[in-house]
């Protein structure tokens, strides 16, 4: 084990995924010579050369394009979006292609294909660069979504994608970049899609969360149960698709009580997704209606103290949390 930050833990994945297997290539923008806009590629065009990490010019729709074809043809391209708002721009060769040429060649072609990049809100960068996309990528067959929220979750999942045989949306969060973490070495160390994660043992009322709003609903939880010893499990879900509902149903029969907490918005969101399942498979166990945090239904402010406003934070947590408890 050694503690990194989930820039490390990325950029460790490609580097021993590169290495492993001739096939999986690196493209996108300013992935190669200036080594990531975020840093996550830096070193590996020195290491792995101009075939395995290339630059693109700014043209998401054509890249994309590119890596769709390319794995047609048998080989694993990691696609890098500088953030995934870019990535609306290339959303017809991710859902009209990747997702579904499995399906539309009747088995013929695999898409083994992961689209990378920063997802959700950065600091202070407006609207049109601080969308959460995870809901509306899920919502195609075809697509696995992924949202790691530690570096080591960061790694193993990554590798996973990598060697899984369909298209893989990875969303890493910008905030999180320079978080630090406990992270095996091993280089076989892998995650499976679809297996949820509890970060925090509870009895008392369960916290869904994902990604950037993990730690925060770890520190919540922490500030709940010294202030009103409540004891609250914290699960996180780590793959959106497939999603492992089992788990969140399973600690929502041992609490009896869930709050949701996402950064993408309310409606038709991936809360509510999870409010019906819950609802549907384990109703009778509730003994509060489900409460959902999510950003503000508004294009993401400009200006840091509204951007704060919109964004959901511990206290918005704690408050939840004391609701459906009836505090």
């Amino acid at each position: 084990m050694a503690e990194m930050t989930m820039r490390d833990a990325l950029n460790q994945a490609l580097r021993e995924e590169l290495a492993r297997d001739e096939r999986v290539f690196i493209m996108g923008e300013e992935v190669a010579q200036y080594e990531g806009a975020y840093k996550v590629t830096r070193g590996l065009w020195r290491e792995f050369g101009d075939k395995r990490v290339i630059d693109t010019p700014i043209s998401e729709l054509g890249f994309a394009a590119i890596g769709v074809g390319a794995a047609m043809a048998g080989l694993r391209p990691v696609i890098e979006f500088m953030t995934w708002n870019f990535s609306i721009l290339a959303a017809d060769q991710i859902i009209n292609h990747a997702a579904k040429m499995l399906y539309m060649s009747g088995g013929q072609f695999n898409i083994p294909i992961v689209f990378r990049g920063p997802n959700g809100s950065a600091y202070q960068v407006s609207s049109q660069h601080s969308q959460a996309l995870e809901a509306m990528y899920a919502n195609f067959p075809g697509l696995k979504v992924v949202m790691p929220s530690t570096p080591a979750d960061a790694k193993g999942l990554l590798k996973s994608a990598i060697r899984d045989d369909n298209p893989v949306i990875f969303l890493e969060q910008e905030r999180m970049y320079g978080m630090k973490g406990e992270v095996p070495e091993d280089e076989d160390f892998t995650i499976p899609l679809g297996v949820a994660d509890v970060k925090r043992q509870g009895k008392d009322c369960t916290i869904v969360a994902r990604s950037l709003t993990v730690p925060l609903a770890l520190q919540a939880a922490e500030k709940i149960e010294k202030e009103f010893g409540v004891s609250c499990e914290v699960v996180d879900p780590r793959t959106i698709k497939p999603l492992d509902i089992e788990t969140i149903v399973k600690s929502v029969k041992k609490t009896n009580r869930l709050v949701i907490v996402e950064e993408s918005h309310q409606f038709c969101g991936v809360a509510a997704e999870i409010t019906a399942q819950v609802t549907e498979k384990a109703f009778d166990y509730l003994d509060a209606p489900i409460k959902r945090i999510s950003s503000a239904e508004a294009p993401m402010p400009y200006a840091k103290n509204l951007e704060a406003a919109a964004l959901p934070d511990v206290p918005k947590i704690i408050e939840a949390v004391k609701e459906v408890c009836y505090l």
